[in-house]
């Protein structure tokens, strides 16, 4: 007991020693005192009494902290796997500066992301209130970096609008938003808004927005210029306009091709196009013409890959890409990088055989169109064995439907089904499948049949929270739709919903009839 007290005791002299600023005696006492109230009252109260540069000092002092030695529970902090290994380190002797409590909210966070149900028992929790209250202490000295991050995991982990430590950590924020860098504010708009949104947080977005607009010639990342658009243009009509000024069409001449290809692989994940896009994109094809065949192989594919995605391609690109001297070096690949490479190939190779009836050629062999056994090979989600129950029970035979069927166009379908024209379900593997790889079937489609491809979608398959799929989803979409296929779109958002197994039967037998009555009105 006498030894972990005097280990405490060290630490608090260190803490002490090292945040005393290099002033006179009574200054150093008016910064101690300071330090304990929240930034806003302490700036306000030092600069009226102390004039001049040492007020400047005391301010800077008081947010920009030496950052201190990495220590043990630095480390302790990051490889916990566990929320109580966390909370363990409120009673464990450790010495603590005052980002350690931000720091174990932000991995706490992490940790419980996918855990609705631990995140309220952890609220609960008096030890987290503890580390609440520590960290609102201590709010003045916490790194600009980790105070966004903060108050992300803070909107995260569900804390109620009300919670006086969620509003301290929102009033720093606002307090300080002029002195952080916009890498900082673009985080806080793409990792936050829409909780800022829900959580009534509305004067701090709208002070967020102002800082973006007023400082958008701060941006230098193209990824960092989209996500901008993509999370938060549709708030600010006038931050849209000062980014749109930034998609590269006025600097032409000087734009970087990295820069360029970065751009549009952005855009492509997104599946944003610019508002200018036929100058645009013809800027990509003039400076890709020249330039293509000299990038490394597997930024060949990503771009072409992006351009396909974007509705975009031209004949001469996917010809690049598909010529056997350039794609036979994917194939039998092993490595998980040049498996997604041959991948996006798949996804080209679909493009020029579906949406171009005009290409010639080449196009992949047959073999390489076989899907591999690791395409199936992901772990199910909690969804896709819902959903796999639900139609089993609702077809009522084997023969009926298919399951996790491996397209030659690189997609997965959940499932598929085959309709006459009474909407009458038809024996699936008696059919030719055109859009299978290898044979199955001899007989040809009843004239009027239709087949139907269930499609879930999960929540990392769309942009930001949003009800917007990604880009390789769209082009997912768009691929089967020109196989012939009828797509029942399944996303997590709508399948929440449902609660008893009539209801997700009656929701599928529901998609399924709309899906064929669009189709009969076209």
């Amino acid at each position: 007991m006498a030894a972990r007290l005097v280990k405490r005791c060290t630490c608090l002299l260190r803490e002490a020693t090292r945040l005393a600023p290099a002033v006179s005696p009574v200054g150093q006492l008016r910064l101690a005192r300071g330090a304990q109230k929240p930034l806003t009252s302490s700036a306000t109260s030092s600069s009226s009494r102390l004039p001049g540069p040492l007020s400047e000092l005391v301010e800077k002092e008081q947010v920009f902290t030496p950052y201190p030695e990495r220590q043990e529970v630095d480390q302790l902090i990051e490889k916990a796997t566990r929320p109580e290994e966390l909370l363990e380190l409120l009673g464990g002797g450790h010495c603590l500066h005052e980002n350690h409590a931000a720091l174990t909210l932000i991995q706490l966070s992490r940790l419980l992301s996918e855990k609705p149900k631990d995140k309220a028992l952890l609220i609960q929790d008096a030890r987290f209130r503890q580390l609440l209250h520590l960290v609102n202490s201590q709010i003045t000295a916490v790194w600009h970096g980790t105070l966004v991050k903060l108050l992300r995991s803070l909107y995260a982990l569900g804390l109620p609008p009300t919670s006086k430590e969620l509003r301290s950590v929102e009033q720093e924020v606002r307090w300080r938003m002029r002195r952080l860098k916009y890498k900082h504010l673009a985080f806080l708009a793409e990792s936050s808004a829409n909780y800022m949104q829900e959580q009534d947080s509305q004067e701090l977005l709208a002070e967020l927005l102002v800082q973006l607009e007023r400082r958008w010639a701060e941006i230098d990342d193209s990824r960092m210029l989209v996500a901008m658009m993509m999370k938060t243009g549709h708030l600010s009509e006038s931050l849209m306009t000062r980014l749109e000024d930034k998609h590269v069409l006025d600097r032409a001449q000087s734009i970087t091709l990295p820069h360029l290809y970065n751009m549009l692989l952005a855009f492509a994940r997104v599946n944003f196009r610019p508002e200018r896009e036929d100058p645009f994109f013809s800027l990509v094809h003039e400076k890709l013409g020249s330039e293509l065949a000299g990038l490394e192989p597997a930024l060949q594919v990503d771009v072409v890959w992006a351009l396909c995605v974007l509705q975009q391609v031209l004949e001469a690109e996917l010809q690049a890409v598909l010529h056997p001297e350039f794609h036979t070096q994917f194939l039998g690949v092993e490595s998980p990088k040049d498996q997604s490479t041959f991948q996006k190939l798949l996804h080209i190779n679909a493009t020029a055989q579906l949406e171009h009836p005009e290409y010639t050629g080449p196009l992949l062999p047959a073999s390489a169109l076989v899907p591999r056994p690791s395409a199936l090979d992901r772990k199910a989600t909690p969804l896709q064995k819902e959903l796999q129950e639900t139609l089993k029970g609702l077809l009522g035979s084997a023969d009926k439907g298919s399951f996790m069927v491996a397209t030659q166009y690189g997609w997965v379908l959940d499932a598929e089904v085959l309709l006459d024209t009474d909407s009458q379900l038809l024996p699936l593997r008696a059919f030719v499948a055109p859009h299978l790889a290898l044979p199955s079937g001899s007989q040809p489609l009843p004239p009027g049949a239709k087949r139907l491809a269930f499609l879930r979608w999960e929540f990392p398959n769309f942009n930001s929270r949003s009800k917007d799929l990604l880009g390789r989803f769209v082009l997912a979409r768009r691929h089967l739709l020109a196989a012939g296929f009828l797509l029942v779109d399944v996303p997590y958002y709508e399948w929440l919903e449902l609660k008893s197994e009539w209801q997700k039967s009656a929701y599928l037998r529901g998609k399924m009839r709309k899906a064929v009555a669009e189709e009969l009105a076209k």
